[in-house]
C-alpha cells in the first residue's frame, strides 16, 4: 500500500506536473475520493518550514515490521568510558555504546528495528555493496543545550534526503517518520556521550548497504539499514579554510547522481584533496565544465555574498540541479537570508571568471561553506590557476556568514527556545521534575 505522513498545510511544488501548486485540501479532497484509484494515499509528506519541497510518496509493504512501535532494544552490559575530554575529540573517532540495525529482504519486506550493543556485524563476502558500491548514508547531530535538553536540527530534511538516495542508487525506501523515532531512541540511550559546549554535539550516521549476495549489477534483493553515533568537536582545526580550485577532477556531472548522499561522490575526491593538503591547503573548490562553474567546496555547499553590477547584495549559491547536494545547512542559509532586508538570494550558475571580476572591482563581501559537520566555515584565500585570490573577511560583528552561524547555533543549543528546526527529544529537566 501506500502510505505518507505528516499533514501539509500550503501550497507545495510535487514532483507530478499535474500536482504542482495545489493546496493540501485538494490534494485531502482528490484523493480522498471513494472512486479514486489512489484513495490509499491520505497525506503529503511535507515539511511545514520547507519552500518549495517536493512531494514524497513511499510504497511500503503490507506486512511491514519496520516501526518504532516494534522496536527492542539489547543494552550493552559492556560499557565504553565515555568520559573523553571534548578538546580531544576530533572528529569521527569514538563511537558510542549501542547501533541500530534494520534489515530489508525483498518480498518479506523491513524487519522489525532492534537497538543493540556497537560492534562489527559479518556479511557475504559477494555483498553487492562491496562490489558496486551499493550505498548510502546521511549526516546530522544531536546538541546539549544551554538548558540541559537534547534537541536535533531539522531531522526530517535528513530523513527525506536519505529515502530520496535510496531512490537514486535503487535500494528500498522507509518509512522515514518511523526510523527517525528509532534514532531518537537511540540517542536517547546513548545521551551520556553528548559532550556538551557550543562547536560539540553527538554525530548521527544512518547508513544503508546491499547486503545482497550477488556478482551482479542489478537492484539489491536485501539491504541493511543502520545507525551509529559518535561524540564529535571541530570539523576543521581553524575556522577559516583556504582552498585549491580544482578543474582536472570533477565531483558530480549532469545525469550522474551529485545530489545523492552515498559514499561513491566522496571516495573518488579523496585523492585530489590529499594533493590539495599537500599544497597546505584546507579543501578543494569544485569547478566543473569549459566555463569553471563553482559548485561546492570539500564536503560543503558553496557560497558568496557580492554586490554585483546592479550595486545589489546577493548571496549566490550553485542551483539544485542534480549535480549539487541538497544540504540541510545549505537550506537553512537561504532560509535566513531570506529574511535579511535588501539582499538577493540567489541560486543560479556563477563561474570563477565572474568571481575574479568581482574581486577585481572590490564587490567581494565574503565567501563560505557550509554543512552538518563544520556548520558555516568562512574563505580567506583560493588558488586558481597558479594565482593565489585574496578573499575579504569582515568583522565577527558585521559578517553575514558569522551572523547566520551564530543564528544556527543558539537554535541548535537552544539559545532559541522552542524553534520549530530543534526539536527536543530528551529533557532531563522533566525527570528532575519528576524525581522531585
Amino acid at each position: 500500500m501506500y502510505r505518507v505522513v505528516r499533514p501539509a498545510t500550503h501550497v507545495v511544488k510535487a514532483t507530478s506536473p499535474s500536482l504542482r501548486g495545489v493546496s493540501y485540501n485538494t490534494l485531502n479532497k482528490k484523493f480522498s475520493n471513494s472512486n479514486n484509484p489512489y484513495n490509499n494515499l491520505i497525506r503529503p509528506l511535507i515539511n511545514e518550514q520547507i519552500r518549495g519541497f517536493r512531494l514524497e510518496i513511499r510504497r511500503l509493504d503490507k506486512d511491514c515490521n519496520f516501526k518504532y512501535d516494534n522496536l527492542t532494544i539489547k543494552t550493552s552490559t559492556n560499557l565504553k568510558n565515555s568520559d573523553i575530554d571534548p578538546e580531544k575529540l576530533g572528529f569521527g573517532n569514538h563511537f558510542t555504546d549501542h547501533m541500530l540495525l534494520v534489515d530489508y529482504k525483498e518480498g518479506q519486506g523491513w524487519s522489525k528495528p532492534i537497538i543493540e550493543p556497537y560492534g562489527n556485524f559479518s556479511m557475504d563476502p559477494a555483498s553487492m555493496v562491496l562490489h558496486y558500491g551499493l550505498e548510502i548514508f546521511e549526516g546530522l547531530k544531536a546538541y546539549k543545550g544551554v538548558d540541559g535538553k537534547v534537541r536535533l536540527f531539522r531531522p526530517e530534511l535528513n530523513m527525506a534526503r536519505m529515502n530520496k538516495s535510496a531512490a537514486r542508487l535503487a535500494l528500498p525506501t522507509f518509512d522515514s517518520h518511523e526510523f527517525r523515532q528509532c534514532i531518537e531512541e537511540l540517542v536517547r540511550l546513548d545521551a551520556g556521550w553528548i559532550p556538551s559546549g557550543r562547536g560539540f554535539s553527538l554525530y548521527i550516521r544512518p547508513t544503508m548497504i546491499a547486503t545482497h549476495a550477488c556478482l551482479g549489477v542489478r537492484p539489491p534483493l536485501e539491504a541493511r539499514l543502520y545507525c551509529i553515533l559518535s561524540p564529535v568537536g571541530g570539523f576543521y582545526k581553524t575556522s577559516e579554510v583556504r582552498l585549491l580550485a580544482e578543474s582536472n577532477y570533477a565531483r558530480a556531472w549532469p545525469g550522474g547522481a551529485g545530489e545523492a548522499k552515498c559514499g561513491g561522490n566522496y571516495a573518488p575526491t579523496i585523492l585530489p584533496q590529499k594533493q590539495a593538503a599537500e599544497k597546505k591547503y584546507d579543501q578543494v573548490l569544485w569547478l566543473f565544465g569549459d566555463e569553471h562553474e563553482i559548485t561546492e567546496v570539500g564536503t560543503m555547499n558553496f557560497f558568496g555574498l557580492i554586490i554585483n553590477e546592479q550595486g545589489q547584495k546577493e548571496l549566490i549559491t550553485a542551483p539544485l540541479d542534480g549535480t549539487i547536494l541538497e544540504g540541510v545547512t545549505r537550506r537553512s542559509v537561504l532560509d535566513l537570508a531570506n529574511l535579511e532586508d535588501g539582499m538577493k538570494v540567489s541560486e543560479r550558475k556563477w563561474t570563477m571568471e565572474e568571481l575574479e571580476k568581482a574581486l577585481a572591482e572590490n564587490r567581494v563581501v565574503e565567501l563560505f561553506g557550509s554543512g552538518t559537520a563544520a556548520t558555516v566555515s568562512p574563505v580567506t584565500e583560493i588558488s586558481y590557476k597558479g594565482r593565489t585570490l585574496k578573499i575579504p573577511t569582515q568583522d565577527p560583528t558585521e559578517s553575514f556568514s558569522h551572523k547566520v552561524m551564530n543564528t544556527i547555533f543558539d537554535i541548535q543549543y537552544g539559545e532559541i527556545e522552542n524553534h520549530p528546526w530543534a526539536p527536543v527529544i530528551l529533557d532531563e529537566t522533566e525527570k528532575d521534575t519528576a524525581t522531585n
